[in-house]
């Protein structure tokens, strides 16, 4: 395992600007060690707290920017959906998320084949209107983000040790 070091000012820093720079400093703080690039060889350099997180900033930055079916577009289905990122977020209590990903993951083994091919720009917008049961999924997370921003802060806060080393 890679060492994942944040220094101790930064961390207060961040908890000071409140539980998105809390989590933020986490996230790059892992990337940082591995490079900046989550790849198979640096997936095996961390523990699953740490890829869940990493996992989770991807699945918050596509589905915030532009919802399931861009995350699914942009290739991050097999990442989200095949891999046990569900199943863990549920082990952090987190079971509101997990069963939205289980849902989501429902409909990317439905439409992923369609969803994946190359496009033009205005082929990948009208996706949005070709497949609307992503909709609801896609209001659901925007509508709870904060509440499970908090949650995944409170459990890093809990479990520091799992994703980092804290030094002076």
């Amino acid at each position: 395992m890679i060492e994942v070091t944040i220094r101790d000012a930064q961390l207060r820093q961040a908890a000071s600007e409140g539980m998105d720079a809390f989590v933020a400093v986490f996230i790059a703080a892992i990337k940082d060690s591995i490079g900046g690039e989550l790849t198979s060889e640096t997936m095996g350099q961390l523990n699953s707290d740490q890829i869940t997180l990493l996992a989770w900033e991807v699945l918050h930055n596509e589905v915030m920017d532009g919802g399931f079916v861009q995350l699914i577009h942009n290739g991050y289905g097999p990442f989200i959906f095949k891999n046990p990122f569900a199943k863990a977020v549920k082990l952090w209590g987190m079971r509101e998320l997990s069963k939205l990903v289980y849902d989501a993951h429902t409909l990317y083994n439905k439409y992923h084949e369609a969803l994946e091919r190359d496009c033009t720009d205005d082929e990948f917008m009208a996706l949005f209107e070709q497949y609307p049961e992503f909709d609801d999924m896609d209001d659901l997370f925007v509508e709870q983000e904060e509440e499970w921003t908090e949650q995944i802060a409170r459990y890093i806060d809990e479990h520091i040790e799992r994703f980092a080393t804290v030094k002076d």
